[in-house]
């Protein structure tokens, strides 16, 4: 009987694999890069390398004046601009000491949570459509457009709105704008059950999530996670509730802060369809207080040059993917001596660090397609 040996060079039975998932890849949200170390199919390793789109908008703040640096604040999450612009003038507002008018208090709610369902809902299609389900997008897109027209009439603008000003609002609502935002609100929250049936009752989208990608509460402090990411995996924190601002503390009794404890790509997905729900009600709650209201101003008349004066402040909001912190420096000048801004999807997205270890190839797209990032967000 004759023994033979066959060598295989190189050792490749015991040799990882790095395997480069993007900067240009279709699960990736844009260009973002994934550096994997592989045993096999698992991934024993994961590096996250961020920064190909990288603006520098936080050293252009500091050359440019109160009023103009709204326009570079709503470009890093740009499914979030409204509430990008948001964060940005409360933190000039606060230096100021300023006052906003409570009509410009009521509409800046109604406008932040009208944004929030927007951004939510483009996760709501495109995430089951990156695991193969292309039906939930296009309906995910018809709701958008609905609400999009809306905030097109009194801003001009489908994505960079441009309606905060330092003090307020831009200008007042349009004639009969409210009726039109009513139904819209109404319309699509009539239809939201449709992710129920197509994405929560699909056995496929279900098997895929189920179990996957569990991230811990320790995980979560240790990262900064926020947002949705956060509230699936039992951490219930939410800054509307917990520190309000604008109008939420008279909505305590709509505000719903929806949480689950799996911590997985399913509870996730769950977190964003409830959390979208609760959106549609609180908009419509701003609905019905704007309408009662008195007539009076939206904004506040401000100086030909704007300067904020000595010091520092610190402002945060919950947007719609997590938290954005807003830390102002003044010198006294026209412009922000420093403006440092803390962006939600840069510290969820570290995550990935721990979340990707241990679990397989075909995994890592349902896993990193539940974090609901958006790469200019992380890069700034």
């Amino acid at each position: 009987m004759t023994e033979t040996t066959v060598g295989i060079g190189g050792a490749a039975e015991s040799t990882d694999m790095v395997l480069n998932i993007g900067p240009q890849h279709p699960s990736t949200h844009g260009v973002l890069r994934l550096r994997l170390v592989l045993d096999g199919e698992r991934i024993r390793q994961a590096e996250p390398v961020v920064g190909y789109m990288h603006r520098g908008a936080e050293k252009l703040f500091e050359a440019r004046d109160y009023r103009q640096i709204v326009v570079l604040a709503n470009r890093h999450d740009w499914l979030s601009a409204f509430s990008n612009e948001l964060g940005v003038v409360m933190a000039v507002e606060r230096m100021l000491g300023m006052e906003v008018p409570e009509r410009a208090v009521w509409s800046r709610t109604l406008l932040a949570e009208l944004n929030r369902v927007l951004n939510h809902l483009m996760f709501l299609g495109s995430y089951p459509l990156e695991l193969g389900g292309i039906t939930p997008v296009f309906h995910a897109f018809r709701e958008r457009e609905e609400l999009q027209t809306v905030m097109e009439e009194i801003s001009g603008g489908r994505m960079h709105y441009m309606f905060n000003r330092v003090g307020g609002l831009k200008e007042d609502l349009p004639a009969g704008w409210l009726g039109r935002a009513r139904r819209a609100v109404a319309d699509v929250g009539s239809r939201m059950d449709v992710y129920d049936r197509l994405v929560l009752g699909n056995e496929i989208f279900r098997g895929r999530t189920r179990g996957v990608g569990v991230l811990s509460p320790d995980a979560v402090h240790a990262y900064g996670v926020s947002g949705p990411i956060a509230r699936a995996s039992g951490v219930d924190f939410d800054l509307r509730r917990d520190e309000p601002y604008l109008a939420y503390g008279e909505l305590r009794d709509t505000l719903k802060v929806v949480t689950r404890q799996e911590g997985d790509c399913l509870a996730r997905f769950e977190v964003l369809l409830e959390q979208t729900r609760n959106a549609l009600e609180l908009a419509d709650a701003c609905l019905d207080r704007i309408a009662e209201l008195p007539s009076g101003p939206i904004n506040q008349r401000l100086p030909k040059v704007l300067k904020a004066p000595e010091g520092h402040t610190y402002a945060w909001t919950e947007n719609p993917l997590g938290i954005n912190g807003y830390y102002l420096v003044s010198k006294g000048e026209k412009t922000p001596y420093r403006l440092k801004l803390r962006s939600a999807s840069y510290n969820n997205i570290q995550a990935l660090a721990v979340l990707l270890p241990g679990t397989l190839v075909s995994d890592m797209v349902a896993i990193l397609g539940s974090l609901f990032f958006v790469v200019g967000d992380i890069d700034k």
